[in-house]
């Protein structure tokens, strides 16, 4: 095990997807318009925030220049903040190449959404998520002194506690299974990606990651796959114990079940 670095560590992250089951009057409605077949949670981490910002609002000055692209009706919210779903593909384009030059790391952690593991958690939608973070962050919490969580914004100021809750029993779940105490700060916060770019990144690493497994495309993730290290299919027991897919066992789609 290594002994934790000096400094900082700064993970992003963000959701594609949604943790929603049923309908107002109780209808199972994964799969149906407007409900996804999964839940997937993933972070980039890096000890360079700056230099993500400032080279994505590099890009953002370069598609604002460009004479070819303003008359694009999604350019002025590209201008705001990147969105992957809906930039136009120029502008996606420029946002990966400048991803695939940038110093980070990514992991996810994928849940499709099987009734019988939603009922697991109570049939409560903050109870299936939090699970998955405390999933995401169980093995890394211990590698620096100080680690700040940037969360996506998501509903009610209320869920800070839970999400703390949930990192809490990330870092019980390390220290019961090696033995080791972890004694680093966790400092946890929500941001919207407008105020925060780096959440813009992990946004289009999800995006490439459920490429994969909703259209089965690989383009996106094989052109940053050096960016990600770890990705868990949790509820795909079919696949056990290939289901965590990283260097050794890269993500294809050939080799996930079908959602």
């Amino acid at each position: 095990m290594k002994k934790a670095l000096k400094g900082d560590i700064y993970y992003f992250v963000d959701e594609s997807g949604d943790p929603c089951f049923y309908d107002k009057r109780g209808n199972y409605i994964v799969g149906q318009d407007g409900c996804s077949k999964m839940l997937m949670l993933g972070f980039i981490q890096t000890d360079e925030p700056k230099h993500i910002r400032k080279a994505l609002h590099e890009v953002q000055e370069k598609i604002g220049n460009d004479p070819y692209l303003k008359e694009i009706p999604s350019i002025e919210k590209s201008l705001k903040h990147f969105h992957a779903t809906d930039d136009c593909p120029e502008v996606r384009q420029e946002v990966y190449k400048c991803l695939s030059a940038l110093n980070f790391k990514s992991q996810f952690v994928v849940a499709r959404k099987i009734e019988g593991v939603f009922k697991k958690h109570d049939s409560n939608e903050n109870k299936f998520y939090d699970s998955l973070i405390s999933h995401l962050f169980k093995n890394v919490l211990h590698r620096a002194e100080r680690n700040h969580i940037y969360f996506s914004k998501r509903g009610s100021s209320t869920r800070q506690e839970p999400l703390e809750k949930a990192i809490e029993r990330a870092k019980d779940q390390f220290e019961k299974k090696f033995f080791i105490k972890i004694r680093a700060n966790v400092n946890i916060q929500s941001q919207v990606p407008t105020g925060e770019p780096c959440l813009q990144v992990i946004d289009y690493m999800n995006w490439a990651i459920q490429r994969v497994f909703v259209k089965g495309e690989m383009r996106y993730f094989n052109f940053v796959k050096d960016k990600v290290s770890f990705v868990w299919d949790v509820y795909d027991t079919t696949k056990y114990p290939k289901n965590f897919y990283n260097k050794a066992n890269e993500l294809d789609n050939k080799k996930i079940s079908l959602l």
